[in-house]
């Protein structure tokens, strides 16, 4: 997957801010139900910094979201139609992870995410941001070991994996190259 220069770090702040305004929270509000700092949450929300993915994900999951919604949020005007050159890319500072939001916003539960693991890279979710999803992980290409609370699936090329209840999330790239996968989100 090649990242195009649609880098939506810039807008990720001013939506966080939408979203607390539209929920009438505070920083302090906002501290309290994700667990990030009030600090943060202000450098984030003037894009003074470029949050990770484990910070966005427990700020998503505060609002009641996944952390494509909220990234589709920031960048996606909405149609039928989204071209590749319009799909907002995301990458996580922290570990390199490329994340492709692929699906046009719509009123309908799915969404459709194109994800690239660095070879080597770790990425951790807390159970808290499956609480309002059921997903699915097709593994388009490389080596993926995904662990499920205590459970590790070692997935080959091919291979789709649907999640169980929400619980701790590890994905992991243990191979010479990236993983590149699929994520099929459906809300609800």
């Amino acid at each position: 997957m090649t990242v195009i220069a649609n880098d939506i770090s810039s807008t990720i702040g001013t939506r966080i801010r939408a979203e607390r305004a539209l929920r009438d929270w505070s920083l302090a509000e906002l501290a309290s139900r994700s667990g990030v700092s009030k600090a943060m949450l202000s450098t984030i929300e003037r894009g003074k910094t470029s949050p990770t993915a484990a910070l966005l994900v427990r700020i998503a999951a505060a609002f009641g979201m996944t952390l494509s919604t909220l990234i589709a949020r920031a960048e996606l005007q909405g149609g039928g139609l989204l071209r590749q050159s319009d799909q907002p890319v995301w990458r996580d500072p922290a570990t390199g992870y490329v994340r492709r939001h692929l699906s046009p916003v719509s009123d309908m539960p799915l969404e459709l995410i194109r994800v690239q693991l660095p070879a080597g890279a770790k990425v951790s979710f807390p159970a808290a941001s499956y609480a309002f999803i059921r997903q699915q992980i097709w593994l388009i290409s490389g080596q993926l070991e995904f662990t499920e609370g205590d459970v590790v699936h070692s997935l080959e090329p091919g291979d789709c994996l649907a999640l169980g209840a929400p619980s701790n999330c590890i994905f992991h790239a243990p191979g010479a190259d990236a993983a590149d996968y699929l994520v099929a989100l459906a809300r609800g």
